[in-house]
Parts: C-alpha cells; structure tokens; sequence
C-alpha cells in the first residue's frame, strides 16, 4: 500500500510504499495482549522481599516452659503468629519473565505497526532534522502537526542533533528502529516513522 511522506515542518516529500505483510494485517488483540505481558513482565524488577521465620532477629531460646503455663505450646518468639515475627510464604526475589519465540514477537510488532496504520496514527517522514537542532523549534513543529504523545523512530541510528532537541520533550520520545516494540508502539498516540526506519524495519521484520 502507498502512504503520503511528509517532512518535520508539514511540508510533502512524496509517498512511500509500505509491506502490507507488515503494516496490513488485521490486527489481533491476543497476539499484542502476549507480546506486552512478555515485555512488562520482563521489565519488572522482581525485588520485593519479606523477612521469614529464620530471617527476623530473635534469641531461639524456648520463650516459656512446655507445660504447666495454660498456654499454647511455643517456641520461638519469631513465629508468624507473634507479633514482628516472620512472614509466612512472604514474597521472595525473583524474576517474572517468561519466554516468547522470536518468530511471536516479530509478529506482535507487525501487528502493533498494522494497528497504527488502520488507526491513522501513522506518520511518515522523510528524515530527522531540526534547523539549529533547537528544542524550541521541534516542539513548535510537533505542535504545529497536533502530536500528543508521540513516538518516532528512525533508522539504524538516531539522528544526533535530534535526539538532543527532542530530550526535553515530554510528550515525544524517539528509538532507533532496533529499539522499536509493541508496548511503545501502542502507548503512543501517534507513531512517527522516517524513511531509513520503514527500511530497517521491514528489514528487520523479514
């Protein structure tokens, strides 16, 4: 299929022609319910912890006699029943990533692109570039093209005088197209793409 090119300041550059393989598939929401729990899970850190019975600091001296109190029979102050004791089955380090194939998360990218392009929320530009690389002048570009929480990514490597630019900004974020995934991707309300990273990415999603 054929899409308009547009340039930073709205301007036209031509159309380009993207892989319906990639970008005109009826997006499924499993296959994109899949991948971001892959990506979320694998994103958590893991690192709650409690105290269990052999963690907490107390004596292991028998805390009263075994008959004769009236009482329960007891023998550790540590216990989860006392108070300040230990946790019982409390949460522990861990990781909470799961696999996914490869092949599966090449196709949730494609289906997250395709979500994007039968939304409308695609746009494509010709290349990264802000004159005087000004923070000022990209969010007045970005505002001019009504972008709310937008993404752009670029080919193999970001443009460098961009990337500065558009660091203060925060409603825009920018990755190289190695770094482009499904979570970003359908976060964003509308998703920017150059040139180089339609390349990269259609070479990447062979």
């Amino acid at each position: 299929m054929k899409a308009d090119a547009i340039k930073i300041d709205g301007a036209s550059a031509g159309s380009v022609e993207l892989d319906d393989a990639i970008f005109g598939l009826e997006p499924r929401a499993d296959i994109l319910h899949r991948v971001v729990r892959w990506q979320r899970n694998n994103a958590q850190a893991g690192t709650h912890a409690t105290l269990g019975r052999s963690d907490v600091s107390y004596s292991t001296k028998k805390i009263y006699r075994q008959k004769g109190t009236g009482g329960a029979r007891h023998g550790s102050k540590g216990a989860p029943i006392f108070r300040h004791g230990g946790v019982y089955k409390g949460p522990t380090p861990r990781s909470h990533g799961h696999e996914l194939t490869k092949k599966f998360r090449k196709l949730g990218l494609r289906h997250a692109l395709s979500a994007k392009q039968a939304a409308g929320e695609l746009v494509v530009i010709d290349q990264l570039s802000v004159d005087n690389a000004k923070t000022s002048a990209l969010a007045k570009h970005v505002n001019d093209r009504g972008w709310k929480r937008a993404l752009i990514i670029d080919g193999t490597e970001v443009n460098a005088d961009f990337a500065r630019a558009a660091r203060n900004l925060a409603n825009l974020d920018v990755l190289p197209s190695v770094g482009a995934n499904v979570y970003d991707i359908l976060k964003s309300d509308t998703l920017v793409i150059t040139k180089a990273g339609l390349e990269a990415l259609e070479a990447r999603l062979k």
